[in-house]
């Protein structure tokens, strides 16, 4: 649980002298300060189900790390920002949305209702959790699964896959695993499983993450403005560029979702128009790097 690097590191070794539970309740009342202005004892025990005392002894150990962050109201009963207010913890944008849109937007004490006020994207595609849970077990214990997967080209048909990472490239979930019958690492979407079956077959070298080589190599994307636009400086607040660039470090065997996802035009002299593509690659020749780079826009053209 990282420290806002403002603070002393004595006191990130006082914090994490502390039992973890108990620092996982003061990272909470750091969050609810900092996102919603206010928290209360009663909404602390609501939330990790401890005792007054417990919640006494919480407020009070965080007012001895940040005493100028918080203010007790006795009227209401709940403890406010100040505008003094400094973030004792590093709270991650991506996480805290999350958190936001999934169950904290409304007050603590309202349990996992989604918020009104934090909303994220509509998901259509959902993995089924005894499929999730079926590839998880393979994965931790490094065994083949003998399966039936649905195919766009060639419809159902079984298949024996060793799996080694689930990953969401975007748009949804897939498997990266090794394919016996094409011999070779593949991405297979998990929504498309209709069986799978636990086997204790051992796997080979060949056949293991580290045999990976794109998921074990990280390539470097280029972004820029597509050079169509007329005025840049929205875009490049929008991806937070530096003199009219950003590069983006991410798995050679998630590099094509990342540009599909975001409409970057990789093709030659970025002559892809009037398409939603608001970004180009600068560095073409990372193409040559990525396996399934038929899918990212223009990569063909």
């Amino acid at each position: 649980m990282n420290i806002n690097p403002c603070f002393s590191q004595t006191l990130q070794q006082q914090i994490d002298a502390l039992p973890h539970a108990q620092k996982e309740r003061l990272a909470f009342i750091d969050f609810s300060l900092q996102y919603f202005g206010h928290i209360s004892r009663t909404e602390l025990i609501a939330r990790f189900r401890t005792g007054l005392a417990a919640a006494t002894r919480d407020f009070a150990q965080y007012r001895s790390i940040a005493p100028e962050n918080l203010v007790l109201i006795h009227q209401t009963k709940s403890y406010y920002r100040t505008y003094d207010f400094v973030s004792v913890f590093v709270h991650e944008p991506q996480q805290v949305l999350t958190a936001l849109a999934q169950g904290f937007g409304n007050g603590i004490a309202s349990g996992t209702l989604a918020s009104e006020q934090c909303f994220d994207a509509v998901r259509l595609i959902h993995p089924d959790p005894e499929i999730i849970a079926a590839l998880m077990r393979s994965i931790h214990q490094g065994s083949m699964m003998r399966c039936k997967y649905v195919s766009v080209s060639s419809g159902e048909g079984e298949r024996d896959l060793v799996p080694h990472a689930l990953i969401n490239n975007g748009h949804r979930w897939h498997v990266r695993a090794y394919d016996r019958q094409h011999q070779a690492f593949r991405d297979f979407v998990c929504t498309r499983f209709t069986y799978i079956e636990d086997t204790e077959e051992p796997i080979h070298p060949h056949e293991t993450v580290q045999a990976d080589h794109q998921f074990n190599e990280f390539v470097t994307l280029a972004l820029i403005p597509h050079p169509s636009l007329d005025s840049t400086l929205a875009i490049e607040l929008d991806y937070g560029m530096v003199d009219g660039r950003v590069d983006i470090h991410v798995r050679a065997c998630v590099a094509a979702y990342v540009l599909r996802q975001w409409q970057v035009d990789c093709s030659a002299k970025s002559r892809i128009s009037g398409q939603g593509c608001q970004l180009a690659l600068a560095n073409l020749d990372v193409l040559n790097q990525i396996e399934n780079v038929n899918i990212a826009p223009g990569a063909k053209q």
